[in-house]
């Protein structure tokens, strides 16, 4: 058990530049609180006590704004940074070295039994407000950026933002989408920058628009020059 506390105070030090001693982790961190507690909760779930488990990770959710169900598998090295209004269904499963920022949420869609979460591999981020539901697989080495919806499954290495989430970069690459929503991928030199497929369409939108401005403005004059020219000759036969 100590061990186990040892190991989830130094993940705080990997991850939070923040942190400035082991006591403030223990008395000042929810996230640190809530996965002890829910450590502790999903202990008593797999022996079918149900209710305390419930009563612990819904006490733990009253002090920390942490709402973890007991029913989660979550693995090693799990990190919550902030925390409040983190939401965790009961079939969410989550591998090592996953680091989750506040607001996200891991949910599910309708009132279906059986898996209803998302499963997560290892070495993943999740960023503040991004929301991953449904049942699907989160691949290993993935980055999901800030307020991105995920739907779908995602393959490992690759970095997922907008709404709905679009894979934007894999394996180190920067991706794009063509009319056909088909993924084509392409090499971008400018590496300090995250794609961004939303604002992509948009500025595809006004470049259209702006074609198709000029081609009316042109037959607008053309016809103009038209109806001058018809005036012109009525008053020559007259």
């Amino acid at each position: 058990m100590f061990r186990r506390i040892k190991e989830e105070i130094h993940v705080v030090f990997e991850r939070d530049p923040a942190v400035k001693s082991a006591w403030e982790v223990v008395f000042c961190y929810p996230g640190f609180h809530a996965i002890l507690n829910h450590r502790l909760a999903h202990w008593l779930y797999r022996h079918k006590r149900f209710f305390l488990a419930r009563l612990v990770s819904h006490i733990s959710r009253m002090f920390t704004g942490i709402d973890i169900h007991p029913g989660a598998k979550i693995g090693r090295n799990f990190f919550i940074d902030h925390g409040s209004g983190v939401v965790i269904g009961e079939t969410t499963e989550i591998g090592d070295f996953v680091t989750l920022y506040q607001g996200v949420t891991l949910g599910g869609t309708g009132k279906e039994k059986g898996k209803r979460h998302p499963t997560l591999g290892n070495n993943i981020t999740v960023s503040a407000g991004a929301k991953l539901l449904g049942s699907f697989t989160v691949g290993d080495n993935v980055k999901i950026g800030g307020g991105s919806v995920v739907l779908k499954d995602v393959p490992p290495n690759c970095t997922v933002v907008g709404v709905p989430g679009r894979i934007v970069k894999r394996d180190g690459v920067p991706v794009r989408y063509t009319n056909d929503e088909e993924e084509e991928r392409m090499v971008d030199l400018n590496h300090q920058t995250l794609p961004d497929p939303e604002m992509d369409m948009i500025s595809q939108l006004q470049r259209r628009i702006e074609q198709l401005e000029t081609r009316l403005a042109a037959f607008e004059k053309e016809k103009c020059s038209e109806n001058g020219m018809e005036i012109g000759r009525k008053a020559a036969k007259t």
